[in-house]
């Protein structure tokens, strides 16, 4: 608006300048003949002044790539920069970051699940002569080179993985894009500051199947588990009776059936291998009062099991 402003007060001065010059002309004939060579260079002056941009007003983020009869001749900016045209022109550059929103990608893995992914970049132009330069010289529209390139980093490194090997490895597969993006944009000029996926969209039954196979090996752990810990308890009972002698079982094993006869169970089964205990427990470990104790208080029992049978 302040470039547009300027020229146009400047059109209206040499507008004002050109009918002043006119009146006093016609005025005196002669002098317009006489005249006729700086009046037709104002004219053209003032035309070019309509037609042309003389003058660029560059922000402080901008840039002008000046090319003269063609060729890049300078920078201008920031501030204002003179053009002297129709021999010279200028394209203006914005140094600003950019924020480049990929669209969704529907991409199937390595294992052959659909997942829709969402990223983001964000790019600038560097500030050096050169950077500027190359941002219009190298590349007709690094924005739209950019997305393209970037999508399809994303659909060759994604399906290359599987849908595991995808969700573990996102801050190897973000280091990647930048990495390979900024390799082709700094021939631009331009400077890759992120290069990030935002989100990957999983189909919920995949989600479901997944929370299943793992609540299914969280059960086998318990269950391998469970299983070591039983087998650590028969060995270390099989350790401890290995230290034990026949008779020191005999007489726990007679104690154990103590206890169960103690119980308001009903039926008693009483093992066939008694009498070799009692001979077992007819060793010098034991009293003789304490096997006829023993003899004594399961006689009833053995008398009522063979009455049954």
């Amino acid at each position: 608006m302040a470039k547009e402003g300027a020229k146009q007060l400047i059109f209206l001065v040499l507008v004002v300048v050109v009918i002043t010059i006119v009146f006093i002309l016609l005025q005196n004939t002669d002098l317009i003949v006489d005249n006729i060579l700086p009046i037709a260079i104002l004219l053209i002056v003032l035309f070019l002044i309509v037609r042309y941009d003389f003058v660029l007003q560059l922000k402080d983020y901008e840039r002008a790539v000046i090319f003269t009869l063609g060729k890049v001749n300078r920078v201008g900016g920031p501030g204002w920069a003179v053009l002297f045209p129709p021999f010279e022109s200028g394209e203006v550059v914005d140094l600003r970051t950019k924020t480049i929103d990929i669209p969704r990608q529907n991409i199937v893995t390595k294992d052959n699940v659909e997942v829709n992914i969402d990223a983001v970049v964000y790019l600038k132009i560097g500030k050096d002569n050169a950077s500027v330069i190359n941002s219009v010289v190298e590349i007709s529209d690094y924005i739209q080179a950019s997305k393209q390139y970037v999508i399809g980093l994303i659909r060759d490194k994604a399906g290359s993985l599987t849908l595991t090997e995808l969700i573990s490895s996102i801050e190897e597969l973000n280091k990647s894009l930048r990495t390979d993006l900024d390799r082709l944009a700094s021939k631009w000029g331009v400077q890759v500051e992120e290069a990030a996926i935002k989100d990957i969209q999983i189909p919920k039954t995949v989600i479901q199947a997944m929370h299943e196979q793992k609540a299914s090996v969280q059960r086998k752990l318990a269950r391998m588990e469970g299983a070591k810990a039983h087998q650590a308890e028969i060995e270390a009972v099989k350790a401890a009776a290995e230290q034990l002698s026949d008779k020191a079982l005999s007489y726990y094993y007679i104690k154990a059936l103590e206890k169960l006869g103690e119980g308001k169970s009903t039926k008693f089964i009483f093992p066939m291998e008694l009498t070799k205990l009692a001979q077992k427990l007819s060793s010098d470990e034991l009293s003789e009062t304490q096997v006829q104790k023993l003899l004594e208080k399961y006689l009833p029992l053995i008398k009522d099991l063979a009455k049954k049978k």
